[in-house]
């Protein structure tokens, strides 16, 4: 079995997981695998005889990187206080982190369940001005007058994290759907021109 692809989105679906991240991972994944417990094993981390097993791992492209993540589980015994000091100590070859710090920090924080069901509002942005501020600032106007402001405020932090515009328009759709003038419900701005919010 090999390691698993995974999305940053299944990512930020992982609240109460922790693991740990390993970023800019070329090559061959269960190398990487095999290579990271032998390390963890002879730095005393990995404890009676417990390894990480490749099913188990994850992969995952952000920021032009591939990452691997290493799930901490009940069949996997680690000394923690040694394994941060790993982690510190080896940041400039592996950058790791931990999967919570790289969620919240590099993500946009952890998604909860209720929100990804949540039906998505339909949002007119096409043929708006295109820029990035101006969009999201639309985009959580409709997401606050559909009673999702806590949405709006997570939406802005994700796309205040992106690294790009491209995945800032993504990371809008993940909470409205982009419309047009062709698809747009014209009764959704009765009332609303002047200050309606």
């Amino acid at each position: 079995m090999s390691v698993k692809q995974i999305t940053t989105d299944d990512l930020r679906k992982m609240k109460g997981t922790e693991g740990l991240i390993l970023q800019g991972c070329g090559g061959s994944l269960d190398e990487w695998v095999d290579g990271i417990n032998d390390m963890l094993t002879e730095s005393g981390i990995l404890l009676d005889s417990t390894k990480f097993k490749a099913e188990n791992c994850c992969v995952f492209e952000n920021e032009g990187l591939t990452n691997l993540m290493f799930p901490f589980s009940e069949d996997v015994k680690l000394d923690m206080g040694k394994l941060a000091m790993w982690r510190l100590q080896t940041h400039e070859n592996f950058g790791g982190k931990w999967l919570s710090d790289y969620v919240d920090n590099r993500l946009g924080g952890f998604i909860r369940e209720e929100t990804a069901e949540k039906k998505k509002p339909d949002c007119k942005l096409i043929d708006e001005d295109g820029n990035i501020f101006n969009l999201m600032g639309i985009a959580s106007k409709t997401l606050r007058q559909n009673g999702m402001a806590e949405q709006a405020v997570e939406m802005r932090d994700r796309i205040c994290a992106s690294g790009s515009y491209d995945e800032a328009l993504c990371i809008i759709g993940d909470y409205v759907n982009i419309t047009g003038e062709d698809n747009y419900d014209e009764d959704m701005d009765d009332g609303m021109e002047f200050g309606g919010i």
